[in-house]
């Protein structure tokens, strides 16, 4: 089953970060990493569903002209929202995913450490839906633990697995290690050329 929100609000309770997204070194690198994977320098919408307490968001916002990110935490949101309060077109809402997916297209859709919580049902509404909110020449950043999780209904692994297999889909760029998975996808019969030949390097 898709894991309860009781489950987080628990672990907020507990601590403000409890998965130490602003302390960690490993957190630092890997979201280094995440954002230098985005083929384009700045784009238009993005959403960012799961955000947590914002830290992945403050680093998006400056690639975005506007950035709608959510979480089902209340005290994440609010977190979240103290994070980025100076950063320009950046919103954050209390929204649970797939049930309050937001209107409207995007340019870049960013599922980071979330996509391993939902269960079949839930996660192939999910990709149904970023794949339909994708503008035609659109990017979808994945990016997950690879090491067991005993609480998640499925690894990581499994989530990019499900993302490789989606039809409406197709991978363009990917980073992986023995600590997570980080892959970049855009529409079917999209743009896939690398960015070197979208800037007519090569």
């Amino acid at each position: 089953m898709t894991v309860d929100p009781g489950y987080f609000r628990e672990r907020y309770a507990v601590s403000p970060d409890p998965y130490g997204l602003a302390d960690r070194w490993y957190e630092a690198r890997k979201y280094a990493l995440t954002v230098a994977l985005l083929p384009r320098q700045r784009y238009g919408a993005a959403f960012e569903p799961g955000c947590s307490i914002g830290v992945l968001t403050a680093r998006l916002a400056p690639r975005c002209a506007s950035l709608l990110a959510c979480d089902a935490i209340d005290s994440a949101v609010a977190s979240a929202r103290t994070r980025t309060a100076r950063l320009p077109g950046v919103r954050v809402e209390r929204r649970m995913i797939p049930r309050d997916w937001p209107p409207g297209e995007f340019d870049l859709i960013v599922f980071s450490e979330i996509l391993y919580y939902f269960d079949d049902g839930d996660l192939d509404q999910v990709l149904r839906l970023g794949t339909s909110a994708l503008r035609p020449d659109g990017h979808l950043l994945a990016v997950h633990w690879r090491h067991p999780a005993p609480d998640h209904p499925r690894t990581g692994d499994e989530a990019h697995q499900a993302l490789a297999g989606h039809p409406g889909l197709a991978r363009l760029a990917g980073y992986r290690d023995p600590d997570f998975a980080a892959e970049v996808y855009t529409r079917a019969g999209g743009d896939l050329r690398s960015v070197a030949q979208a800037g007519g390097i090569v």
